[in-house]
C-alpha cells in the first residue's frame, strides 16, 4: 500500500473512532459530531482508495463526486449512492444551528459509515481495526 494511501486509512479511522465515540459517550454525547465524523470516515476511505488507484481528485467533501470517480474501478460501489447522499446530509445539515442529530440519527450514520468503510477496506486489503 503507498503510503499516503496509508496515511488517508489512519485519518479515516480516526473519525470513525471519533464517531462512536460520540455515540457511545454518557456524559455530554455530541451527535452532530458523531454524524459528522461518520462522512469524513467514509470520504477520507473513499479518497484511500482513490489515490491507491492513481485515480486525482480535487478538494471536495462531496462522497458522490468521489464515488463518480471510483466506480471506474469499482462498479459495484454504485449501489452505495443513495447511502452517500444521506451521510452529506449528515456532515453539513447537523453543523449548523437550526438542526440537530438524535441519537438514532447518529446510530444510523454511524452504522452506515462502518458498513461502507468495511467494503472500502477489503478493497484495500486493510484489516478491521
Amino acid at each position: 500500500m503507498k503510503p499516503t494511501t496509508r496515511e488517508w486509512v489512519e485519518k479515516a479511522e480516526a473519525d470513525l473512532a471519533t464517531a462512536r465515540r460520540e455515540l457511545r459517550a454518557r456524559r455530554q454525547p455530541n451527535y452532530d459530531a458523531a454524524c459528522f465524523h461518520s462522512q469524513q470516515g467514509v470520504e477520507k476511505f473513499l479518497k484511500a482508495r482513490l489515490i491507491e488507484t492513481d485515480l486525482r481528485f480535487g478538494k471536495t467533501h462531496d462522497l458522490e463526486q468521489l464515488l463518480d470517480l471510483i466506480i471506474t474501478v469499482e462498479p459495484l460501489w454504485d449501489s452505495f449512492r443513495a447511502t452517500l447522499n444521506a451521510l452529506n446530509s449528515y456532515a453539513v445539515d447537523f453543523r449548523y444551528p437550526g438542526e440537530s442529530a438524535t441519537r438514532e440519527i447518529a446510530k444510523t450514520a454511524v452504522e452506515t459509515a462502518h458498513g461502507i468503510c468495511r467494503v472500502i477496506r477489503e478493497s484495500l486489503g486493510v484489516p478491521p481495526p
